[in-house]
Formats: structure tokens, sequence, C-alpha cells
């Protein structure tokens, strides 16, 4: 059985800038980093590798320099890394995005039977969380969002049973391989690429698939197939603060001070 696990290369949140001209991203000059939440996706695939001795293949859709990303994932012990890369994949909204990569796991499930996918629950730069649900959907998997455990699998049974962390709660779920799972930060804690795999994986192979080796209709991939787009992107405008009184000298007198101009901005009843 083979599990393939989703990872994204997204920019560094704390360093995003945003072209004023353009209203897009701003990428020269941008460091970029793997999804946080896709670092556990992938340390439970490996995890699952050591225990049940399955392939991983890891597998990323992105520009060129998105290998970084895949190559990572090599030094951690992957078997596979395939990069979808194309300019015809460029623009996708989660829907063209969910496409492109259904069909490359269906691609992968051709060659050596894929039981598992796993993704990060979402990406730090779109937040959508429909990714993941989008290929399961696609390849007609079950769905299993939010898990934080992997409770017990049984390959001869085909069935996996995960715990899901829910608002106030936890839920145990049981369900038919294959699947695909979305994960959260709690599930593990990931490791770290030994030295000899670091080097190793600086000479191995990060397979591309254009849409020459994909043959996927233009006008349901990129910009093309993606009924959402980004109209414009901006930093929201911030009133700047305001300091009233001597908190520390005067508390009493401070605190009266900001019931009245709560009082006259409306903002408190009495």
């Amino acid at each position: 059985m083979q599990i393939v696990a989703c990872i994204k290369q997204v920019p560094d949140t704390t360093q995003v800038q945003i072209d004023p001209v353009t209203n897009t991203l701003v990428r020269e000059g941008i460091p970029f980093i793997v999804n946080p939440y896709d670092t556990h996706a992938l340390e439970e695939a490996l995890r699952l590798k050591d225990r049940f001795g399955c392939r991983v293949a890891a597998i990323s859709m992105g520009p060129p320099n998105a290998e970084a990303t895949l190559r990572k994932a090599l030094s951690l012990g992957v078997d596979e890394a395939i990069l979808l890369s194309d300019r015809v994949f460029g623009g996708a909204d989660t829907l063209a995005t969910s496409n492109v990569l259904a069909a490359a796991i269906r691609k992968l499930h051709g060659q050596d039977e894929v039981g598992i996918v796993l993704c990060g629950k979402q990406t730090i730069d779109g937040d959508t969380a429909q990714v993941g649900p989008g290929i399961a959907t696609r390849l007609g998997y079950t769905q299993l969002t939010l898990v934080d455990r992997i409770e017990h699998i049984d390959l001869e049974k085909r069935v996996i049973r995960v715990r899901r962390k829910l608002e106030g709660r936890h839920e145990i779920v049981e369900a038919p391989l294959p699947v695909m799972l979305t994960v959260v930060r709690e599930l593990n804690r990931p490791r770290y690429p030994t030295v000899p795999r670091r080097l190793e994986s600086a000479d191995a192979e990060v397979k591309v698939w254009n849409n020459q080796v994909m043959q996927l209709p233009e006008p349901t991939i990129g910009l093309k197939g993606s009924p959402t787009w980004v109209s414009r992107i901006f930093s929201p405008e911030r009133d700047k603060g305001e300091i009233i009184g001597d908190g520390v000298h005067d508390p009493d007198g401070t605190a009266n001070l900001l019931i009245d101009k709560l009082l006259s901005k409306d903002l408190l009843a009495l």
C-alpha cells in the first residue's frame, strides 16, 4: 500500500509584502517555508511507513522553486517526491488545485495502490481548509478531517479508526480505506532530518509533472478552471491607539476616563 502526503510551499507570513499596483504577493526576496500543518501530515505518513512498511510519496503543486520543499521531504525519508509545476496550473483556486492534486494521486494509484492521503487541515496563506476535502471528493475517498490521533489501522480488513478534534470535545470515527485525512498540529511532533539523509536528498530526483504528463483539460485547471479569484489584496487600515490618564498613579481616574470615552462612542450601556 502507498501513502501520499500533500505538502505546500507557503510564504513566511511574518514577512509578507503586497504589490500596491498588482495587488499580488511580492515573491522576490521573501523566504518560503513548508506549510506548518503539512509538516504534521508528512510526519504521520513517515510514522505509518515505519510501522507498516508502506511506501510514501510526497506531492506538491507550485512553481519550480517549490522543489526545495520536496527535497526536505526526501531528507526526512519519503520514497518519491513529485512536483506538479506548469504555467497552466498557475492562478488556481482551491477547486482547480484539488483537481490537479487528485489527478496526480490517481496517477500514483495506477502504479501502486494508494490507501491513505494525508493533508494539513489548512494552509497558512489561504486558510480555506478546502483542498483536502476537494481531493477526497474527486477521488471518491472517505474524508476524515481535523484528525489529532490515529487510533488503529487494520490493513487486512482495510479499516482505519481516528480521533477528531472538535470544539470542546473529541470524536472517534471508523471508516474504510482508501481515506483522506486532514490533520492538526496535536497529531505528532515532526522529526528532523539526519545528516546522511540530508546529503542524499541533495542528489535525489524530484520528479516534475507538467501538463504534458498530466494531460488535463486546460479549462479545468489553473486560472481557467477557477470559478473564484482574488480581485484585491490589501492590509487593513488600523486607527492609532490613544493613551488616556495615568493608570499607574491614578487608576481610578483613568478608569473613569475610559468609561466616559466608551460612553461617548456608545460602546457601553449603563
